[in-house]
């Protein structure tokens, strides 16, 4: 296998075992990034000079010195602050601006061992649904899908073994399931949002990207996510109870997105799962547009200091202005009403949750499009609104081909509980989905 394949976890224990250096790993995914770069553009600022002397540094440390994540190479969305690489949010008001200061999500990883690779590719702000530079790996004629495009395409291709993005809307698991690899977004506010732009206070949520399930439960680690109580070292399909949740937006799916839920239900249920279809009813119905309201109304706080900038007007993509204008015109009133309702949702769909291993339902409405628009989100946002942690399992793939994800969902603060189950019911849709990457 060539270095650049191995998994985080494996490339890890490859050098705690002293069979490889962080130097040579680096060398690997550098190699394989100045192949394919010039087809999927996954990167906002790499400076393979600067890679490397950090391998070499790293390298030096002895190894009892070392950290649970030493050497491991990480991608960073470029809405999240580095102290040696330019922070540049796709926008010209900030090309070449460099804050001198980590995160709090970059602190910790460094802190943790980690190789810190470069800045992945972003919309503008994360805030617009108008792609960067970046093509889907599997197809370039095709959008990685947004807003953290980078971020998942050079994850999916094998340029680097995870990634950081973020989620407001469907951002992390849309182009998890776009690109085929596993993507995580946790419970609202379980890591750090200090030194990354945002958005919306209200949904913002760091993201986690990785090829294996063993990655993500490696990063969760390393952040911390930690369940009240351990769930058991082991989870069991046969006679777990699972949930099928279509969401009040099942028209919109697509027909690969119908299809990959059918086969999924089927391959639980032949695996000794219990499957119960269940409808959130009309209490939940508003979710799509409480989530647009306070998106909006949040983007406009965020985005004011932009807009008051000279020339910012000028400088700013239609719908980050849209934005800041309130060209919708969303009351206070409109605000709390949407703030207050996905409130009062939030323990209903825990005690929903709470009943099942987990809910299954869509990740996206199809195989991502063709162009560069990333996408639409309606099968995330109202999960993004309820503050739950979801996770994208790839395993499926769509009539051109391409893969198709599906989430998995666990009431608040269960997150440790959903890698638990996403691991063994990934372990089926891997392996009997349909859906192999030809990378």
């Amino acid at each position: 296998m060539e270095l650049y394949r191995l998994t985080a976890t494996q490339a890890l224990r490859k050098i705690r075992a002293k069979e490889l250096t962080v130097e040579d790993y680096a060398k690997s995914l550098l190699k394989r990034i100045q192949e394919r770069d010039s087809i999927v553009r996954a990167w906002a600022y790499l400076d393979p000079v600067q890679v490397l002397n950090e391998a070499r540094r790293l390298d030096q440390i002895p190894q009892s010195q070392r950290g649970p994540l030493h050497g491991v190479p990480v991608g960073i969305k470029d809405v999240i602050y580095t102290k040696n690489m330019p922070t540049q949010h796709n926008s010209p008001l900030y090309e070449g601006s460099a804050p001198q200061v980590d995160a709090a999500s970059v602190l910790i990883l460094r802190n943790a061992g980690a190789l810190i690779f470069g800045k992945t590719t972003t919309t503008e702000f994360s805030a617009t649904t108008e792609g960067p530079k970046s093509r889907n790996p599997h197809d370039q004629l095709r959008t990685p899908g947004g807003s953290s495009s980078g971020s998942s395409a050079a994850v999916a291709d094998f340029q680097v073994p995870v990634s950081l993005g973020t989620q407001t809307g469907g951002s992390t698991i849309r182009p998890g399931s776009f690109n085929g690899v596993w993507a995580l977004k946790p419970t609202w506010n379980v890591i750090s949002r200090e030194g990354q732009k945002i958005c919306s206070l209200n949904f913002d949520t760091l993201g986690l990207f990785a090829r294996s399930i063993e990655d993500l439960v490696l990063l969760a680690d390393v952040f911390e996510l930690e369940d009240d109580e351990a769930p058991p070292t082991r989870f069991l399909i046969r006679r777990a109870k699972f949930a099928v949740c279509r969401t009040p937006i099942w028209e919109k799916a697509g027909p690969g997105t119908r299809a990959a839920l059918e086969k999924a239900v089927a391959l639980l249920k032949v695996h000794g799962a219990e499957v119960d279809g269940i409808d959130l009813g009309p209490d939940f119905r508003d979710l799509p547009q409480w989530h647009a309201t306070v998106q909006a109304t949040d983007g406009h706080v965020s985005f004011l200091p932009e807009y008051r900038r000279p020339k910012g007007k000028e400088n700013l993509g239609s719908s980050v202005v849209e934005q800041v204008e309130n060209t919708e015109r969303y009351t206070h009133a409109d605000q709390l009403r949407a703030l207050d309702g996905m409130a009062a949702l939030r323990p209903k769909i825990d005690a929903i949750a709470g009943r099942y291993a987990a809910i299954l339902t869509p990740s996206v409405v199809d195989e991502a499009p063709v162009g560069s628009h990333t996408g639409s989100y309606v099968f995330n946002n109202m999960w993004t609104a309820l503050h739950v942690p979801v996770i994208n399992v790839p395993g499926f793939r769509g009539k051109h081909g391409l893969p198709i994800g599906l989430s998995l969902i666990a009431p608040r603060y269960h997150d440790q509980r959903l890698l638990n189950v996403a691991k063994e019911v990934g372990r089926i849709f891997e392996s009997e989905g349909g859906w192999e990457s030809k990378l």
